[in-house]
């Protein structure tokens, strides 16, 4: 087979163009069959499939480099060092023990409170940074505690994607479509935020039925929770410190990083230089912090579903969504919407995202108005991000965090709970902007 580079696809028709086109959704069915029935390590799968794309020549190596999204790696690695380093302080002891302290210890009332601040974090910050935080913290009081982690580390997954949909900077695909779209960050304040706090709300109510009845501590596990020192969680005080107003410039700098024309891989990688600097921890610690198998298998998911953009897959499902909806605003949003959904539940939302960000900025030259689509896209490739452990980078960064600790959640263990809480998300949202526009 011939191969299609990026500069040559246009050329690269008849049969040819239907076989790779094939072919890249065999591989891509393939990869995700081997991440879900777990008989091999997911990154396995992925970098394996990633492999077989280059070598049956369906991409050359340059196009497959370039579907990679070394933004979001970068993000990844510098704030999985920069967590490595606080860490090392006790900052997460500290905030762990003094909010299961408020909660009374009542292991129902610690969900509320982490899963709330989960979102509250991922929308200032971001999810994957605020899983990152919030993770290694969940695992540590639930052991004090004495019970399972996995239904905590759940809920804040579910609410890392949900809170993340109310701003610009909580998840990617709302970086591109703020861009492409020059939407600021209170646009999304003020269309994203209130269907998300409500969203919020209702998945706290689901969290009672489904996890409510089992969270149950002996009274003396809450008495020892009661007894312990958050001060004396702290291991280093001067690193505390600084870890606290680290935290702080990078939750600012994350917030104005168009302003300061910086990538927010940049500033992550700047944040870890940083606390390496001024802790003077050791380097090897931070690298060792480092989940290099949630990296591996980003990086082969990046090339596995950038061969099917780049073959027109992901274009050919978006122009179709356009044909059969007649062009009708109310219909492509509600069509956008639960595609995005569907599909960011299964593929990485960011290709598809930026596969739909061309063909409605076309649509808006046609005298469309467009403006309701790109809430559309946004609330459904977020949301959808729960739908599937491997919907969203936060599910598979917290999947790495928790199986490194013991505590192995399997895909369809999360998918049974994310999936249904997804449909409900995407239905208050489908009610949410037939109301607004």
């Amino acid at each position: 087979m011939d191969r299609c580079s990026s500069k040559s696809s246009e050329g690269c028709k008849g049969r040819e163009v239907d076989t790779i086109q094939i072919v890249s959704v065999v591989v891509f069915v393939i990869v995700m069959a081997l991440v879900v029935s777990e008989r091999i390590h997911r990154a396995l799968a992925a970098l394996l499939g990633a492999v077989a794309l280059i070598i049956i020549g369906v991409v050359d190596f340059d196009t497959s480099m370039e579907s990679i999204d070394f933004n979001t790696l970068g993000v990844l690695c510098g704030m999985m060092m920069f967590v490595a380093v606080v860490r090392q302080s006790g900052l997460f002891e500290y905030v762990a023990i003094k909010s299961a302290k408020l909660c009374k210890g009542k292991p129902w009332l610690i969900m509320v409170a982490f899963v709330i601040i989960t979102a509250v974090f991922s929308a200032l910050l971001d999810n994957v940074t605020t899983i990152l935080l919030i993770g290694p913290m969940t695992i540590m009081l639930c052991r004090t505690l004495k019970i399972n982690p996995v239904p905590y580390l759940i809920a804040e997954i579910l609410a890392s994607n949900i809170g993340g949909t109310a701003t610009l900077i909580g998840d990617p695909p709302n970086i591109m479509i703020g861009s492409a779209a020059n939407l600021t960050f209170f646009d999304f304040i003020i269309y994203d935020a209130p269907v998300v706090v409500i969203i919020l709300a209702v998945a706290i109510i689901i969290f009672k039925f489904l996890f409510g009845r089992n969270l149950k501590v002996a009274e003396k596990d809450v008495q020892e929770v009661m007894a312990l020192s958050e001060q004396e969680a702290i291991k280093d005080k001067s690193l505390f410190n600084k870890s606290l107003v680290m935290i702080a410039l990078v939750t600012i700098a994350f917030m104005m990083h168009g302003v300061l024309g910086l990538e927010s891989s940049v500033i992550a990688l700047t944040a870890a230089a940083i606390m390496l600097l001024i802790s003077r921890c050791d380097l090897e610690v931070a690298i060792e912090g480092v989940e290099w198998g949630t990296i591996g298998f980003f990086l082969g998911l990046f090339i596995v579903v950038g061969a099917m953009e780049h073959t027109g897959v992901i274009t050919m499902i978006g122009q179709w969504l356009v044909s059969v909806t007649g062009g009708d605003v109310v219909l492509l949003m509600l069509a956008l919407l639960w595609a995005s959904a569907i599909l960011s539940a299964i593929l990485d939302n960011i290709p598809f995202v930026a596969t739909m960000i061309p063909i409605i900025t076309v649509m808006s030259q046609t005298g469309i108005d467009v403006f309701p689509l790109w809430w559309a896209i946004s609330l459904g490739a977020c949301l959808g991000g729960n739908g599937t452990l491997v919907g969203a980078s936060a599910n598979v960064v917290l999947l790495g965090i928790a199986g490194k600790e013991g505590y192995d959640i399997s895909f369809m263990g999360f998918t049974k709970y994310g999936f249904p809480i997804m449909v409900v998300s995407v239905i208050i949202a489908t009610a949410y902007l037939l109301v607004i526009f």
